[in-house]
């Protein structure tokens, strides 16, 4: 298990919520892709923190995905830093 699988599994449940937005909820299908995909893991935390801030602030989004997309983000922060230094 790694680092990022929580953040995986917290953007899987919500890419299936149907409270969410399509159009968000295909962004964050892809913040996972590239978190499981890219192999610099520096890389594809920058690109998902990218991509889940530009839907972070959509009027139609749920309080409860907003939330939670505020948590992913400050976690990918932390990670990304983390692994900056060691």
């Amino acid at each position: 298990m790694t680092d990022l699988d929580p953040i995986i599994e917290m953007l899987s449940e919500l890419s299936n919520d149907t409270a969410v937005p399509r159009n968000v909820r295909t962004k964050i299908s892809d913040a996972k892709k590239k978190l499981v995909e890219n192999e610099d893991k520096v890389a594809a935390m920058s690109s998902a923190v990218y991509d889940l801030d530009a839907v972070s602030n959509d009027i139609n989004m749920p309080a409860h995905a907003r939330t939670l997309i505020w948590n992913i983000l400050s976690e990918l922060e932390a990670l990304k830093e983390e692994e900056l230094k060691g």
